[in-house]
């Protein structure tokens, strides 16, 4: 076990290696900065002088290096337009992603999951099309098109929920989540919802043909504990990996719910970092939210390989 750990500890340091120099690079070919920071009136002497203070004069691999120094201990340097340090600034908007993420999550583990269950019990009934209907929208639809469907019927036209923003209310000291983040967790679960109606469904239907189960009702053991010590416990092995890669997938890839719904998360203030070649702010939630998916990704593996012992071998 200890093996299998360290073998997926040293493959995530090179995957993170690898997005730190992706992101440098790109963004160093998306132009100067500076530009866009400075007047139009100003003199080629301010523009030289801005450049060198912000050190975007200096060897592209002295840049990187730094750059590799500063990620280390997580200091990104400032945001170039907020004026504030860039890991503060993600620190402040996360507590938004999560709970957009978590919310999207647990409505996907509530309705996929049973939904997937039932199906591949009763293969051919109307729960069994109900879920590959489920499957089909969830891993074709656009969340981005479906966020603007349901802001146009369920905010514009109806008036039940706001079209914008985050709403908190505060009880016994705990922040808790409003109405708000319904319609983006919604709009953001449908993909992990279709998965885990898929994965659920194909997995019950292949362990009920399974040896072992057959032999299960032969013995006469009661339907219940079959499908609870037997079906229930395999079917949930392969459905460990699916849910902590789609958390991962959910916090890190909602820029565009977050942007439509303006919620203030990590994918909000990304599209705006982008937007205004905050090269530092950019660097620093590409870089944080590649962690929290590679970090979730190893979490992910280490259940996995406890949950089946198989797989550290």
């Amino acid at each position: 076990m200890q093996r299998y750990i360290l073998s997926r500890l040293i493959q995530s340091v090179f995957i993170l290696f690898g997005v730190l120099l992706i992101v440098f690079f790109m963004l160093q070919l998306t132009g100067d900065p500076v530009s866009l920071m400075i007047s139009r009136h100003a003199t080629p002497e301010d523009v030289e002088a801005l450049r060198e203070e912000l050190g975007f004069n200096r060897p592209v691999a002295v840049q990187f290096g730094s750059f590799i120094a500063g990620a280390v201990t997580g200091d990104f340097g400032k945001s170039l337009r907020h004026k504030q340090p860039a890991m503060d600034l993600i620190l402040s908007r996360l507590p938004a992603t999560i709970e957009l993420a978590a919310t999207a999550l647990l409505l996907s583990l509530v309705l996929g999951i049973p939904l997937g269950l039932v199906a591949g019990s009763n293969p051919g009934s109307f729960w069994d099309l109900l879920s590959r209907g489920t499957g089909l929208l969830g891993q074709t639809i656009p969340n981005f098109w479906l966020a603007l469907i349901l802001v146009l019927v369920f905010s514009v036209h109806l008036g039940w929920f706001p079209t914008f923003g985050r709403d908190t209310w505060t009880v016994l000291g705990l922040t808790l989540p409003t109405r708000s983040v319904l319609l983006p967790a919604f709009s953001l679960s449908l993909f992990t919802m279709g998965q885990l109606v898929r994965f659920t469904r194909s997995a019950v239907m292949e362990i009920r043909s399974e040896d072992y189960v057959r032999t299960a009702y032969s013995k006469g053991i009661a339907h219940r504990k079959v499908y609870i010590r037997h079906i229930l416990r395999n079917a949930a092995i392969p459905l460990i990996s699916i849910v902590g890669v789609q958390f991962g997938y959910l916090l890190s890839g909602s820029i565009y719910i977050e942007t439509i719904f303006s919620w203030p998360g990590l994918g909000n203030l990304l599209a705006e970092s982008i937007g205004n070649r905050d090269f530092a702010l950019v660097q620093a939630i590409a870089f944080f939210s590649s962690f929290v998916v590679v970090f979730l990704n190893l979490l992910t593996d280490i259940a996995y390989a406890l949950a089946d012992p198989r797989i550290r071998y």
